[in-house]
């Protein structure tokens, strides 16, 4: 088996930091190669360089595709190549269609004028192969992020792909969606497409890749050949983190009190779709230093609920009632919601939990101004103070608060968000999937700040695709499916199969 691709000695700087360091990585012809490391480790940033994000001549070493020494000068000559690459933040324009985005820029067109009912035949037909029943003509806005997920998926494959790279293609996927989307990995490898794939999903990786490649601070660790040895996660682990990882979640030991959070008969109709239910008759409660799980499959109604209960700011439609501490409190808008002591770490930092242009202290201090203000007037060395505040008490791995939060690692970018929502000083935090797209260590700090806030008479309400994750950290775990809860479990009787049969029960029964 022959190299479709080497990048030897590959060195990328950027200002005040060295993000790779003489790194190197072979992919053989018609293999998947698993590139792992910790969030910062420069996985990202190699795969930029790789596809022309980062041009030629802003980086050192050489890139060798097919044999030949490769310039690109861009991302379009990389794939003029047969270099598809899926960037982790999805690259869909939101108010076009499936269709138009699949073919955005290599339109199906005769003279000059597109040929829709091409256009929707070839979507149609690439959509069935990654697993999408949707309509071609369906606007992206109306789709789910995993849904969206395979529409870029689809969208690579529009193209003639010989090197698919794919940056956390499962982050936003359950563990069905995930589990096809590997099967196609493994159908593209027997037809000779290559693939690189980056995921901080190690049992993944193990079940789909010919070789492993790990990144630690930048530079290459080794390259594990899955064929001729045993690899497992905590292997995979030690080579990433440099130490075995024995305990995936900090020990703790519950102080659960009295109610804090009641949710009662809670409804909420789609943004859009006025007559679509998609949260029914919800009652839920939190109580202080407990931490509640909510399981479910996606689009069973997760972030729905939690938004709509966040100011509403999802749905229309809305009825019920929210308690705190046994008051009745206001949550109709997001203003009232935060005031009442809610706070709501969103699935989707990138877009909703952060302005990516602006640093750190603007970010940590956005959701609470006032903290920071006197007489409506900002006080900067006060609004610095508490973002090294909470940039040394979260970890934040920067080199300094004026560092703009693009530029940091998908795991530091989280634990802002997390210093945004806990300068609000909330009683209650709800966390959308808080470790997605994140690696194991940065996993854990995180639960250690989880654990912590529950610890200080907080509630916390954690929504996660990953099971194990729920059943690691959560006293509580409720179910959902379809927009209803369909059973609750303590942390004693909680198990997969258990969740699994409360999903499957209600989906017949309904």
């Amino acid at each position: 088996m022959s190299a479709i691709l080497e990048m030897r000695g590959i060195t990328k700087t950027f200002p005040g930091v060295k993000a790779l360091d003489n790194v190197n990585l072979a992919v053989q012809a018609g293999e998947i190669h698993a590139l792992v490391g910790e969030n910062g480790a420069g996985k990202s940033t190699l795969m930029k360089v790789l596809s022309g994000v980062y041009p030629f001549g802003s980086y050192d070493g050489d890139i060798f595709y097919e044999g030949q020494l490769s310039k690109f000068r861009d991302i379009s000559e990389s794939e003029h190549l047969g270099i598809i690459i899926i960037h982790q933040e999805l690259a869909l324009v939101p108010l076009l269609s499936i269709a138009e985005n699949i073919f955005l820029g290599n339109e199906t067109a005769r003279f000059g004028v597109i040929d829709w009912d091409l256009a929707f035949e070839r979507t149609r037909a690439l959509l069935k192969t990654v697993g999408l029943d949707e309509n071609p003509e369906t606007l992206i806005t109306n789709l789910g992020v995993g849904k969206q997920q395979l529409v870029e998926i689809a969208k690579a494959l529009s193209k003639k792909v010989k090197l698919l790279i794919l940056d956390e293609p499962t982050a936003s996927l359950n563990e069905k969606d995930s589990d096809a989307l590997l099967a196609l990995l493994l159908e593209f490898k027997a037809q000779g497409i290559s693939s690189i794939l980056i995921s901080h999903k190690l049992n993944e990786i193990s079940k789909v890749a010919d070789q492993i490649t790990i990144l630690r601070d930048g530079t290459t660790v080794e390259t594990l050949n899955c064929h001729q040895q045993d690899i497992n996660e905590d292997r995979i682990i030690q080579g990433m983190v440099g130490r075995d990882m024995a305990h995936r979640y900090p020990p703790r030991t519950p102080k659960i009190g009295e109610r804090l959070l009641e949710v009662a008969n809670w409804s909420a109709h789609h943004q859009n779709h006025a007559d679509r239910l998609v949260v029914k008759n919800v009652n839920l409660y939190i109580k202080r230093g407990e931490i509640v799980g909510i399981a479910g499959l996606m689009g069973a109604g997760r972030t729905e609920l939690a938004m709509s209960i966040f100011g509403k700011s999802y749905g229309q439609g809305i009825s019920g009632s929210v308690k705190l501490d046994g008051k009745e409190i206001d949550v109709s808008t997001i203003d009232k919601a935060i005031a009442a002591g809610i706070a709501y770490v969103t699935e989707d930092r990138k877009q909703l939990g952060l302005v990516l242009d602006e640093n750190i202290t603007k970010n940590t201090t956005l959701a609470n101004l006032p903290g920071v203000s006197s007489l409506t007037v900002i006080d900067q060395d006060r609004e610095y103070a508490i973002a090294s505040d909470y940039r040394t008490k979260l970890n934040i791995r920067s080199f300094g608060v004026e560092q703009q939060t693009v530029n940091l690692s998908g795991g530091n970018q989280q634990k802002v968000v997390l210093s945004k929502w806990l300068f609000t000083k909330p009683e209650v935090l709800i966390l959308d999937e808080p470790t997605r797209g994140i690696d194991v260590g940065a996993k854990y700090e995180i639960y250690a700040i989880i654990n912590q806030l529950a610890d200080d008479g907080r509630g916390v309400l954690m929504i996660s695709s990953e099971m194990p994750e729920l059943l690691g950290m959560c006293d509580r775990i409720y179910v959902m499916n379809e927009g209803r809860f369909v059973g609750e479990f303590t942390a004693a009787e909680a198990s997969q199969e258990n969740i699994m049969r409360a999903i499957m029960r209600s989906k017949e029964l309904h």
